[in-house]
């Protein structure tokens, strides 16, 4: 992903916390911003002009891009998150890495059109059916890494550990292409996975349902030997509650930091059902929390302790997860008004710190902590909301980005750029031409395979 040096010329754009007007943006051959200059009244010669507000790129830090074929299927009919699962185990026994490869580029395609840059994919189909391995194990991980570098995004692959269907559980089904029989069979195969000038690598625990006890270790060493990010669903439903106590006298949590598995280098996705000394051992170690609102409220898990989270000391980060939508301003704009339905009281996050979650933080959380920020030496990675739509328009420019946080949409974004290359140019994207027909014809082929 590298060109020739480029300038932008953002209308306004939110520099160290403030919104400036006339801002110009100069990026390198190598994707990095040269130079940021503020007070530019007008766009120059050979600039590109971005009108409306430009941000940091945004940073989808928890990703499972198949759940995307489950959109609007999985809204008929009522149930549980349990009953969900049944749904998206099925949906997981059809994928193939060519099948896998085109829905996700599709799917990464969709994200870039909301202003999404880099991608956290939390990735545990790893195999083929009845857990039969491919010519090249990591197949399905290629598959993906693939995918994001043709929609033109970046990407952090979380290649998961996923060893039994619960407590002292044999997996089954679909859980066979998940599991590699031992965490040791799981660190050889993910160690083989190399980077890329757009990739970086990371690892992650399923849950502690779906990795016993005495192979957290190994899966918080793996990470903590190589300086990868660690990233693991925790606490998302109260039954893993009641079963952990049941099998271990100890909460998620507490047999997560008994194992080594909390650290300022580990985000706990969720982290929705939580007693109040979970939080402060998540807080006290510096774990991160991503949030995951609309896929939250979807599957119906209730709502998550965000600002006793962030008062505790656990940075916040967020993603779309199951893909319900492809949002994150709707993400950020979730996790105050989860807070307000909570207390009943308005303005726990503004919108400088909900954006911070949505870009920096979340970048973090992945990897790429050159990220997230408008500034000279960090990744050439932004994206402009129009301030001119029927949801954004009228707000006086100082309140540009409590427009963008509470009123825009995925729908509002008019350019993303990822390492100085226009990826989406006036809401069209650049490498993939018709983003709807690819998803469908990606979801087509996937319901063929059944």
């Amino acid at each position: 992903m590298t060109l020739n040096a480029q300038t932008y010329w953002a209308e306004h754009a939110w520099l160290g916390g403030v919104v400036e007007p006339g801002v110009l943006i100069t990026t390198s051959g190598s994707g990095r911003v040269t130079a940021v200059e503020p007070g530019v009244p007008g766009p120059p010669v050979g600039a590109v002009s971005l009108r409306g507000l430009t941000l940091p790129g945004l940073a989808n830090a928890h990703s499972h891009a198949f759940h995307r074929a489950l959109r609007s299927v999985a809204q008929v009919g009522g149930g549980t998150f349990w009953t969900w699962r049944t749904g998206m185990y099925e949906t997981a026994a059809l994928l193939t890495p060519d099948t896998y490869y085109a829905l996700a580029r599709a799917v990464y395609a969709e994200m870039a059109l909301a202003g999404i840059t880099c991608v956290g994919e939390f990735h545990y189909v790893h195999h083929g059916r009845g857990g039969t391995r491919y010519g090249d194990p990591n197949a399905m991980a290629e598959a993906l890494i693939a995918a994001a570098g043709a929609a033109g995004i970046r990407i952090t692959l979380l290649d998961t550990c996923y060893l039994a269907a619960g407590f002292g559980e044999r997996p089954e089904g679909a859980q066979l292409r998940f599991s590699d029989g031992t965490a040791e069979a799981w660190a050889e195969r993910a160690d083989a996975l190399r980077p890329t000038v757009t990739a970086r690598l990371g690892a992650a625990i399923h849950s502690v349902r779906a990795v016993p006890a005495d192979a957290l270790a190994t899966v918080a060493r793996f990470a903590t030997d190589r300086g990868l990010p660690l990233h693991l669903h925790l606490s998302e439903q109260p039954r893993e509650n009641e079963d952990c106590l049941r099998a271990h006298g100890r909460t998620p949590t507490a047999l997560l930091a008994d194992h080594g598995a909390l650290g300022p280098r580990t985000t706990a996705v969720h982290a929705t059902h939580l007693t109040d000394a979970d939080i402060a051992l998540l807080g006290r170690s510096s774990t991160a929390t991503c949030l995951c609102p609309t896929t939250e409220r979807d599957l119906a898990d209730g709502i998550g302790p965000a600002g006793s989270l962030r008062a505790a000391g656990s940075p916040l980060c967020l993603g779309s997860d199951s893909h319900a939508v492809i949002d994150l301003l709707a993400e950020a704009r979730g996790v105050e008004h989860h807070e307000r339905l909570r207390s009943r009281v308005r303005g726990h996050f503004t919108a400088g710190q909900l954006l911070r979650a949505a870009s920096e933080d979340g970048h973090a959380a992945l990897g790429w902590p050159e990220a997230g920020r408008l500034e000279p030496g960090g990744l050439a990675d932004f994206t402009t909301v129009a301030l001119d739509s029927v949801r954004t328009a009228g707000p006086p420019p100082r309140l540009a980005l409590e427009a963008a946080v509470f009123a825009a949409t995925a729908a509002d974004v008019r350019h993303t750029v990822v390492g100085g290359l226009h990826i989406v140019r006036d809401g069209d994207h650049q490498l993939v031409h018709d983003v709807p027909h690819a998803l469908r014809t990606a979801m087509a082929a996937l319901r063929a395979t059944r």
